[in-house]
């Protein structure tokens, strides 16, 4: 026996539109831990096979990028999506200053949850830098689901949640302020 679909008329259904995700990844991490693996594998971010395949406006995570990230960006990851770029930190400086196209953003400090950086300064990985986009663009939920697929996800939102609430509400002009409250400056 077959069953027909029928499309649901609830309107909140229809309000909810996740923002398109995408990964661009450059196959330098061990693929047993590469969490940007794991959200194409659970359907929840889509692979661009070349850089030229970002859209030219979407938010492109970028640690390299003079520009932070806040909630004035919902727009344009609602419109063109949100991209993350999947390499090695310690092959990241050389590969991320070179010129990208879309909307480069920097996250705000947040702390890494992951086991292998845990506690670590922006040492996220794709999988959290995605997350805390969505959170500080006020996708809360979708950075929730984002996280539901690692063990560990719910770790970066309890070590990262007065940060993450905070970022999600601090215009452009006063990210630099809010982070340095929460993460001062080392002194060595």
């Amino acid at each position: 026996m077959h069953r027909r679909t029928s499309i649901s008329e609830n309107p909140q259904l229809e309000d909810q539109s996740s923002p398109r995700i995408m990964i661009y990844d450059y196959h330098q991490d061990d693929p047993s831990k590469c969490t940007s693996a794991k959200l194409q594998k659970f359907h929840l971010a889509r692979q661009l096979n070349s850089l030229k395949q970002i859209p030219r406006s979407a938010i492109v995570l970028n640690p390299s990028s003079n520009r932070t990230l806040s909630f004035e960006d919902r727009t344009l990851i609602e419109q063109y999506g949100l991209v993350g770029l999947d390499c090695s930190w310690n092959l990241s400086e050389n590969i991320l200053q070179t010129n990208i196209k879309g909307e480069s953003r920097r996250l705000p400090t947040l702390l890494a949850g992951n086991p292998t950086n845990y506690s670590i300064r922006g040492r996220l990985s794709t999988a959290e830098a995605i997350a805390a986009a969505l959170f500080i663009t006020g996708f809360e939920k979708e950075a929730q689901h984002v996280l539901a697929v690692f063990n560990w996800g719910n770790t970066f939102l309890t070590l990262n949640k007065e940060p993450l609430e905070t970022y999600s509400r601090t215009p452009p002009d006063g990210m630099n302020k809010q982070e340095q409250e929460y993460f001062p400056p080392s002194r060595a």
